[in-house]
């Protein structure tokens, strides 16, 4: 049973392996033409500096909107899990004990990282 699942398992691999190999395409072009595309890169991007004000707006932005998120399912979910404390028996009760540590070691963890990222990027916005 094991050595069929293997066989199949190795054939689906083979045929997306041969499936990608035949539908990429590459352009390849002689070595000035790469050259003076990587020096149009370069100046486009000299043409158009990004300001350090641009970044931090889109940091702020970023970090507000996932901390919105954050908190509104953590409610929703300490509130489910309140309900389902509250209202069930009592192995509908273990069973919420024993999902509570997933549920605060996430917390701790969403938390902790956004709370490093805000961290992060007051320190490194204080550099210039």
């Amino acid at each position: 049973m094991v050595v069929k699942n293997i066989k199949i398992a190795l054939i689906i691999i083979l045929l997306i392996s041969t499936f990608f190999m035949y539908s990429s395409t590459t352009y390849a072009s002689d070595f000035g033409g790469i050259i003076s595309g990587a020096e149009g890169f370069i100046d486009d991007a000299n043409a158009t500096p990004i300001q350090q004000a641009q970044i931090n707006n889109l940091s702020d932005i970023i970090y507000n909107t996932l901390l919105i998120l954050a908190v509104v399912i953590a409610v929703i979910v300490g509130i489910i899990l309140g309900i389902q404390f509250v209202t069930g028996s009592v192995s509908q009760k273990s069973k919420v004990k024993e999902s509570l540590i997933p549920y605060f070691v996430g917390l701790a963890v969403i938390f902790g990282g956004l709370g490093i990222w805000k961290l992060a990027v007051t320190i490194f916005s204080s550099l210039d």
